[in-house]
């Protein structure tokens, strides 16, 4: 937030507010960042585990993931239908998928494997860096998923105590693994008001002026939750903003493919910079957990640490589960692009259910399989308790945008879902916004 001249931003170690001077920046995003509720909670918390008092104050600490919450919110919803988890509708390639079936009695795919994948995977992984990504200086790690990669390189990158930088509405996930690995100094910068994008201008003064330099920068590109995709120029600046500042910059691709209205994605490269990919939504193989880390090849020791973090973890990927990425990998990006045409539909469905919020609340959508709409202002609405009533009243589940940091919003997935399903899971949410706006939370009698 603005504030007479200064910016104030929160810092979750020291469980304050900072206030740091800005001169050039005007725009900020409202963050709901509740420092009194949070300190009565975590108290409520620490009362009620009695005898495991002696848990791990990180973990305890540590937001619930917000799945786990919307159990709860779903809980008695009948027939609720959702647009809330970030999944795709299709399932892994046929013709993979029979390969594999011909490897269960293989020895081998019973037994470990290397700590950073089978090297037939981590081959065709350099290849496909190489004539995809434009990345030709960095080594591969496979891991049990883009969630583990990005855990394996906050422990191997960040100590206790460091600060990092990430910007609302954030991946909640990585809110989380910072959490959980003692980096509470979690730095939460805003996002252009239009377009979503991360605030550069922003992110060079908090690098300049906080003291010691935060360590990691992170961004997801195209964005969960909001679907907003980082144009390349300002990926790059962003980039330049880390290197000059002796920052790190971990970038998320997962998903690299799901790119709209002929946008082509696009990576960088550096001894300063990670990128993170995954086979979940691209193939199909959310329940299959394989992601893969890129990471330079020239930063002496980076491969060793990772190494002790990964074997300590999975030790690998499940083995059947790369060669199914090995086999959907050798029918190329064009398997991926067909199926993500069809979600153009699903994009256009959705964006007009959401039109009962009015004009210019909807963004993102270029990229990902996500929508991001502000709920109506001056309402005093509780973004949770919209997501529990349109639950309950109207059979269909979507994201909180507190979830991100970013309260009064809703994510949308629109990925999950065929174009006949999401087309009536789109009129109960519009069946539900209309009301919302007209009428409030309106409850049974």
């Amino acid at each position: 937030m603005v504030c007479s001249g200064f910016w104030i931003c929160y810092c979750s170690k020291e469980k304050s507010f900072r206030f740091l001077r800005s001169t050039t920046v005007k725009l900020a995003t409202c963050l709901r960042l509740e420092l009194k509720q949070r300190k009565r909670k975590r108290k409520r918390r620490y009362r009620e585990m009695g005898s495991y008092g002696n848990l791990a104050r990180r973990i305890v600490d540590t937001e619930m993931p917000i799945m786990v919450k919307m159990r709860e919110l779903l809980r008695g919803a009948k027939n609720a239908v959702s647009l809330a988890q970030g999944v795709v509708y299709w399932q892994p390639p046929k013709e993979a998928l029979e390969k594999v079936q011909e490897l269960v009695w293989e020895p081998s795919i019973s037994r470990y494997g290397a700590d950073d994948g089978i090297p037939e995977l981590r081959e065709a992984l350099v290849k496909k860096l190489r004539l995809e990504n434009n990345l030709h200086k960095s080594s591969v790690m496979v891991t049990a998923g883009a969630n583990q990669a990005f855990v394996n390189l906050v422990l191997s990158l960040c100590d206790a105590g460091d600060s990092v930088v990430m910007f609302a509405p954030y991946y909640f996930n990585a809110y989380m693994s910072f959490q959980m690995t003692g980096v509470t100094n979690i730095l939460v910068g805003p996002g252009n008001p239009e377009t979503l994008h991360p605030d550069a201008d922003w992110l060079e003064k908090i690098l300049s002026e906080t003291k010691p330099v935060p360590k990691l920068v992170t961004v997801v590109n195209p964005g969960n939750p909001s679907g907003t995709y980082i144009p390349e120029p300002l990926l790059k600046r962003i980039s330049d903003i880390c290197k000059n500042a002796g920052s790190w910059l971990l970038v998320d691709n997962t998903y690299e493919y799901f790119m709209y209205d002929g946008l082509k994605h696009s990576c960088v490269e550096g001894n300063h910079i990670v990128n993170i990919f995954s086979f979940s939504k691209a193939y199909g193989m959310m329940g299959w957990r394989v992601g893969y880390i890129a990471y330079p090849s020239e930063v002496e020791g980076l491969a060793t640490q990772l190494l002790k973090v990964q074997d300590n973890i999975p030790i690998c990927a499940s083995i059947i589960s790369q060669h199914l990425a090995l086999y959907s990998l050798e029918l190329g990006p064009e398997w991926v692009r067909e199926r993500v045409k069809s979600l153009v539909k699903n994009r256009e469905i959705v964006t007009a259910a959401l039109s009962p919020l009015g004009e210019g609340a909807v963004k993102g959508g270029e990229g990902a399989i996500y929508l991001y709409a502000k709920l109506p202002e001056g309402r005093g609405y509780d973004d949770f308790e919209v997501v529990h009533w349109l639950a309950h009243r109207h059979g269909i589940a979507v994201i909180p945008g507190s979830a991100c940091g970013s309260s009064g919003n809703l994510r949308i997935s629109f990925g999950g879902l065929t174009e006949s399903d999401c087309k009536a899971a789109a009129e109960r949410l519009k069946n539900g916004l209309e009301e919302l706006v007209r009428d409030g939370l309106v409850q049974d009698q």
